[in-house]
Parts: C-alpha cells; structure tokens; sequence
C-alpha cells in the first residue's frame, strides 16, 4: 500500500515555514547593516547636501534684512542678479593670477605627492630593522598634524628677517641678508616645499600599507627568476601600487581648482608684496569678502569652483579607465 505524501516525508509541511525564517533573518541583518550606517547617512544628508540648497545665493544679491533676520528669509528677500555675481570674477585682474597660481601648485602638488612618497614607501619598505621603519613612520607622519599656523611660525624662525637661522647666517658670513617675506622668487620653491614636508608622510603610510599587503610569492618568483631587487620593485612593487596611484591621482585632480587656504594664506603671512606667486583662489575669495561683504560673489566662486572640480574628476576618472578599467573609480 502506498504510503501518504505526508508520511512519506513528513518534513514536508515544514518547508515553507524554514523559507519564511530564512528570509525574515536576512532582512533582519540586512536592517542591522542599515541601522549602523543610518547616523553617518543623516550626517551626510545635513551636513553636505541640505546646504547645497543655499546655492542659489550665487543668483541673488544677499543680504541680512533686519525685519527677517533668519537665512531663508533673508535669502527670499533678496535680490535676484542672475548671473552678475559671476561677471566680476572674468573682469577681476587678479582672477587670472589666482586661477594660474591654484593650478601650477596643484598640479605640482600632484605629480610631486605620487613621485616622492612611492619612493619613500618603497625605501621603508626594504629596511629590515623593526626598530628604524617605525621612528622614521613617526617622524614623517608627524608633521601632518601641524596646522599651517605652526608651520608658519617653524618657517619664520628661518627666514624672519631680523633672527631668522638663515638670515643671521648670512650676516655673519658677511653676505647681504635676504628679505624673505619680500622677495617674490624663492616663494614658489618655499610653498611646494612646506606642502611636501607636511604632507608627504601621510601619503607615504598609505602606500607603505599597500606595499604590505603585496602577496610574498610574487618576490620569491621573481628571485627564483634571478631578478634584481630593483627589478623586483619595477615589476612587483610599483605595478600593485597602480591602483592607490590611480585612485588618489583622480582624487587630487579633482581639487585642482581649489588650493588649501591655511598654506597660502599662512606660510607667506598674507604678505601683499608676495600676492603675485601665493594668491590662490580662496585666499582671493576672502579677501575680496572681508573688503566688500559679498556672499553672493563667494557663493559664485565656490560653485563654479565645485562645477570644475566636478568636470575634471570625471576626465580624470575616465582616462584612467581607459588605461586600466580596474584601476578607476567607478
């Protein structure tokens, strides 16, 4: 006699209820994950794109009414200008100075900030005493927690020009003594040099990190091959550093149209003698806000700044996955 399906397998009733639990504990998890990125999303939401919406001060002749002194009520009884915000910035002759200076140092800023830490990450990397990689780590990461105020001051006790090193040095020799802080041709030199000294180490450490975690077999396949250890960092070492070059490369090229305020502002002492080499964008956004109190011309600045930015990190992003389709960003 033929048994009944149910006997037969008598799990069989309790299928769809095991299907049912499964799936509620894959959600449950999934809301778990959920949860734990929800304060970081409501961080992002306020803090980066709410504001977004003040933008349209760019378009607007802003200004703080009395009767309503609230931002959005402000902002509804303002002016519309349209585009004569943006004007001054194409009939300003120091618009073309700022925007030059921003892009030079930057684009120095960018073939030096891969060049010099690869190379100090490779050479960490080859030294074999615990002790020594781990002082010069903290030596080089050091400096990046300096603010630019301190920095200043380190540098003006070099160059000052009454008990600056420098200049006391060259008074004893009995050489003319150099008026740093008016002399405008050493400035390029002096800028690029204090954003390497201060910023190198960080970047040195995220390329030592990936070196790390470099598979050891393909340095004993390439010893084995009877590859030098200089061929062994051209065909093993630099190769898996391609991808941190490329994501931080297109990184960087998307700030270049906007140039780290406290370093050009700071360092030279916000010397007007110097304005020719060290005036960047945003120092120049600043200024011209501190004399007229114009949020509108700011705003303006700062959007066009960011539609740049924008423009250029997607170029970026696309010659590189055209060259290495892994290596991109998205």
């Amino acid at each position: 006699m033929k048994k009944p399906a149910s006997s037969a397998n008598p799990s069989a009733g309790a299928l769809p209820a095991r299907r049912i639990g499964g799936g509620f504990d894959k959600y449950k998890k999934t809301l778990i994950l959920l949860t734990m990125v929800l304060p970081v999303s409501i961080w992002l939401i306020v803090r980066c794109y709410m504001p977004m919406a003040g933008l349209v001060i760019a378009f607007k002749d802003y200004k703080v009414f009395p009767r309503n002194p609230t931002f959005w009520g402000s902002l509804k009884n303002s002016q519309w200008v349209g585009w004569k915000n943006f004007e001054f910035i194409f009939k300003n002759n120091m618009a073309g100075i700022a925007i030059r200076n921003t892009v030079v140092y930057n684009l120095a800023f960018i073939v030096l900030g891969i060049i010099i830490p690869v190379a100090f990450a490779i050479m960490m990397n080859e030294l074999t005493h615990k002790f020594i990689p781990k002082a010069y780590q903290t030596l080089m990461f050091f400096p990046y927690f300096l603010s630019w105020v301190v920095v200043s001051y380190f540098l003006f006790a070099f160059i000052s020009s009454q008990y600056g090193l420098i200049t006391a040095s060259q008074r004893e020799a009995g050489e003319a003594v150099t008026n740093w802080y008016t002399t405008v041709k050493p400035w390029p030199y002096i800028i690029v040099v204090a954003k390497m000294w201060k910023d190198v180490g960080y970047t040195t450490m995220l390329y030592l990190s990936a070196i790390t975690g470099i598979d050891s077999t393909q340095y004993e396949a390439a010893a084995i091959d009877g590859a030098t250890k200089w061929q062994q960092i051209v065909n093993v070492t630099i190769p898996n550093l391609r991808s941190m070059i490329a994501i931080l490369f297109i990184m960087n090229v998307g700030k270049i149209f906007n140039a780290d305020f406290g370093l050009f502002w700071n360092v030279p002492m916000n010397n007007g003698a110097l304005l020719s080499v060290t005036e960047v964008v945003d120092t120049w956004v600043y200024r011209i806000f501190s004399t007229t109190n114009n949020i509108g011309q700011s705003t303006a600045v700062g959007l066009l700044q960011n539609v740049a930015a924008f423009v250029c990190i997607m170029l970026a992003n696309s010659a590189v996955k055209k060259i290495d389709e892994d290596s991109s960003l998205f």
